[in-house]
């Protein structure tokens, strides 16, 4: 097998076309929002950056993971889950809005006159600053841009070097470490980016919560994308059944490890009822949020956790990428729980919360489409390469 017989087919062309065309045209209309309404717009980009930041961080979780583990469900994914990760750089330009309007999302803890009528604990001053959150942020994409890099570059070498299996050792080596680290970094940037939103109120299972979040949504984008490539040559024929069940099947486990974390947080809180720590529910549980929490109850984990109880679901080439899809929309859904009432009393999304992800998704996965054509479409190096791809007898 060559490189030349695994490109990516012009479908994938057409996709960065078309995402590309669609993020220019949301990046005008957030110019325009930022200007006009700035007290909506960065919120709204708060939220659309949150979900193509979980994009690009989950597929790096479930690359390392595959990495750790060898399994094959991640072997046909593992060219766009790298390409996924190389548009953390593109994520970290986009970081810069977030930046500039710092005093929009972040006032609880940056405006004096609102520092005075709800005053801070000596440790959130000393460590809830502008130079902590640039300092911070930076030694974040620091890590993941590492991380990105080295798993990256020694896939390619991979390539070259077909069958090393030094290189696999060391794939699993820097694996397990890079999980650990991947989750603790993400946990503090949860805490600087989302939950200092409200300084007030403190989870030590928030960080987990956007962990779990976004591998939802990097494997619901795998199991998109691998079905859209099994379409056409050269993969079609070796995409299997088995090779998509297996996706639904940590669709499934990542779905419910989301919802055990997120009834965790609150169990504990209910059980408290201590008045410091029941502000995040007493905003989002009641009047109009309440509503948007029983409709992410539903429709993020008890309707999709049913479907993909189904065995024949999860085969279904046909079925099984509209869940996937359908999952990222009930992330950005649950992103808008999480993050906007602590700016209005009103759970109605405006034209920005819709313009806003739109043009986000769309740079990130005309990036992404960008990316997924510059390397051959299967690790060729990889030792079980043919065994993954291997025809099973069912």
């Amino acid at each position: 097998m060559t490189a030349q017989d695994y490109k990516t087919p012009d479908s994938v062309g057409r996709l960065q076309r078309n995402a590309l065309a669609a993020g220019g045209i949301g990046l005008l209309l957030c110019i325009v929002a930022a200007i006009k309404s700035p007290q909506i717009f960065f919120p709204s980009y708060l939220m659309g950056y949150l979900l193509v930041l979980g994009l690009a961080l989950g597929s790096l979780g479930l690359l390392m993971l595959q990495h750790l583990t060898g399994g094959h469900w991640g072997i046909v994914i593992r060219r766009p889950l790298e390409s996924a990760t190389r548009t953390l750089p593109l994520l970290a330009v986009l970081f810069l809005p977030i930046v500039l309007g710092m005093k929009y999302l972040y006032g609880a803890w940056l405006d004096p006159e609102r520092v005075r009528e709800e005053p801070l604990s000596a440790m959130q001053q000393g460590y809830l600053t502008a130079h902590g959150f640039y300092t911070r942020a930076v030694i974040y994409f620091a890590i993941w841009l590492l991380l990105m890099f080295i798993f990256n570059r020694w896939s390619r070498e991979q390539d070259v070097n077909q069958g090393d299996r030094l290189l696999r050792r060391k794939f699993k080596m820097l694996a397990g470490p890079g999980i650990i680290l991947y989750v603790f970094v993400m946990t503090f940037a949860a805490v600087d980016w989302v939950m200092s939103i409200s300084p007030h109120w403190a989870s030590t299972i928030y960080g987990f919560l956007f962990v779990a979040g976004q591998l939802i949504s990097a494997m619901s984008l795998m199991i998109a994308v691998v079905v859209l490539l099994a379409r056409t040559a050269p993969m079609a024929g070796l995409i299997q059944e088995r090779h998509i069940h297996d996706l639904g099947k940590l669709l499934l486990a990542f779905v419910m490890l989301f919802a055990y974390f997120d009834f965790s947080q609150l169990l504990i809180v209910w059980a408290g009822n201590q008045p410091e720590e029941i502000t995040f529910y007493r905003s989002r549980l009641y009047g109009g949020w309440g509503a948007v929490a029983v409709t992410v109850l539903v429709f993020h984990f008890f309707v999709p956790f049913f479907l993909l109880l189904s065995r024949d679901l999860k085969r279904n080439m046909r079925l099984l990428p509209k869940v996937a899809i359908y999952m990222i929309v009930m992330r950005l859904v649950d992103l808008f729980w999480m993050t906007r009432p602590e700016f209005t009393a009103h759970a109605v999304p405006s034209w920005i919360d819709v313009v806003v992800p739109i043009g986000l998704i769309g740079l990130w996965v005309g990036m992404f489409a960008f990316n997924l054509q510059k390397m051959p479409l299967l690790p060729l190096g990889d030792p079980k390469l043919s065994e993954a791809i291997a025809h099973h007898e069912h």
